[in-house]
């Protein structure tokens, strides 16, 4: 593909010439929804560099592996829930992480954090022993 050196945000057509693709390519994928430029307060097109990683990996499904835009989009769609899941699962195991390290720390005394109340029995001083 293309090195960027910069962050920042590139207009339609040094997109188009960093790509080798036609400024109306671009303007496809935006309308099937596969990018989402910002836009200025004139209307223009810019192209963030995350929005540039994106259209990376559009390319490459196109050139590379032969993806029309509906395989394109589907992928796509699939690849953001895989993200919304990975994010999800990692929060989960956050939470199981903070949970063991409670439980472990309340261990130390059983009356707290046992899911059934633990009663000590009441042991009686023994009494010595009468004589008869």
């Amino acid at each position: 593909m293309t090195k960027r050196k910069s962050k920042g945000a590139y207009m339609i057509s040094a997109v188009a010439e960093m790509y080798g693709i036609h400024p109306q390519t671009l303007r496809l994928y935006e309308r099937e929804g596969l990018l989402k430029p910002s836009r200025t307060e004139g209307n223009t097109r810019l192209y963030t560099d995350e929005d540039l990683l994106r259209l990376e990996f559009i390319l490459s499904l196109a050139r590379d592996l032969g993806v029309n835009i509906a395989g394109m989009a589907i992928i796509l769609q699939m690849r953001e829930r895989m993200e919304e899941m990975q994010r999800q699962i990692q929060e989960f195991v956050q939470y199981i992480q903070q949970e063991v390290l409670t439980r472990a720390s309340a261990a130390a005394d059983p009356s707290k954090g046992a899911i059934v109340p633990v009663r000590r029995p009441i042991v009686a001083p023994l009494q010595p022993a009468k004589k008869r």
